[in-house]
């Protein structure tokens, strides 16, 4: 057969973390690449807190150029903000070729930013024209728990998904589709690992009508699951350790595979709901007059202002049965 060649839009040759550096560098990484298939990648430029966004983006064009046999692009990480960030995301846009703009939701105390830093962050990736992508889990859970493990002598690869379990991943998925479509800003979700981080990215899909919203997943998420990471053998659980990690539930794979075509839908009610299903102990209460009426057919006039509270009625005519419904569950 004669198919096009791949597009690998996610790797990291040659990247720097954790006091290690990546097995590949871009000869070898695009070697493997072309010999599986693929003819393009896009890599990422992280530069360091504080570090310029220019001179990090020139050096990693060092170390590509000379290496790659294939064709190259590059997203560009924000690990931290200020104007000067900004003026430089406008310089990439307009005279480096650079399109894309990736945040980090966790890595407390490394790469991630706050939601008042990601918003602002969104805001200029529209203003540029560009999309903006996210590792999204919630780093300040992550954190804490992390700090739990170690105390509890937990240090082996089986303490990394137990520190980022699924709803921790959840949740950064709602939150940075929340704060996408707030800003009007186009959305990718880089490596999303879980059935419930899949179900929020379908759900926000859905309620924006499809607008706006984009997700990846790995091959690993596909071929493989969390339960490696129990493994007898040290070195074969450690080499499945990614963030977001690879889920124990065995079901993860095949549920992946079908959301990747194919959308779900929710309301936001259902949180609520979808918690308790789970065992939490956690209740919600609606008011009457989200029972009662909707804004869809509220003319515009000085009346409106009586119909005002927070969180706000909700237009969708289809609201009041809905939580009538959960109310009954």
């Amino acid at each position: 057969m004669v198919i096009p060649g791949g597009i690998d839009p996610h790797t990291h040759f040659q990247l720097e973390f954790g006091g290690t550096v990546s097995v590949d560098d871009f000869y070898q990484g695009t070697k493997a690449a072309v010999a599986g298939g693929t003819t393009t990648i896009m890599d990422f430029v992280i530069p360091k807190k504080g570090e310029s966004l220019l001179e990090a983006y020139d050096e990693w064009r060092c170390r590509a150029d000379t290496k790659v046999v294939c064709d190259y692009g590059l997203h560009v990480a924000i690990t931290w903000w200020s104007k000067s960030v900004r003026d430089e995301m406008r310089i990439l846009c307009q005279e480096r070729g650079v399109n894309s703009f990736k945040c980090f939701m966790a890595y407390k105390g490394l790469f991630q930013v706050t939601d008042s830093e990601l918003y602002e962050i969104f805001e200029t990736c529209k203003e540029l024209g560009a999309v903006a992508q996210v590792h999204a889990e919630n780093g300040d859970v992550i954190a804490k728990n992390v700090q739990k493990l170690l105390a509890a002598g937990v240090t082996g690869p089986e303490g990394h998904e137990l520190s980022r379990t699924e709803e921790v991943e959840a949740e950064a998925v709602n939150r940075a589709c929340v704060i996408a479509h707030q800003t009007k800003c186009p959305l990718y979700v880089v490596h999303v690992m879980s059935k419930s981080a899949g179900i929020e990215l379908a759900r926000a899909r859905r309620r924006y009508n499809g607008v706006g919203i984009y997700g990846e997943t790995l091959a690993a998420a596909l071929g493989t699951d969390g339960t490696n990471y129990t493994h007898q053998c040290w070195h074969h659980a450690a080499c499945h350790v990614l963030s977001p990690p690879l889920r124990p539930d065995p079901t993860t794979p095949e549920f992946m595979m079908k959301l990747l075509a194919q959308v779900t839908s929710k309301l936001a009610a259902e949180q609520v709901s979808a918690a308790r299903r789970r065992g939490l102990l956690v209740y919600g209460e609606t008011l009457a007059s989200s029972l009662g009426c909707t804004l869809a057919n509220v003319k515009p006039s000085a009346q409106l202002a009586y119909y005002v509270k927070a969180p706000p009625i909700r237009t969708d005519p289809e609201t009041p049965r809905h939580l009538m419904k959960f109310l009954a569950l």
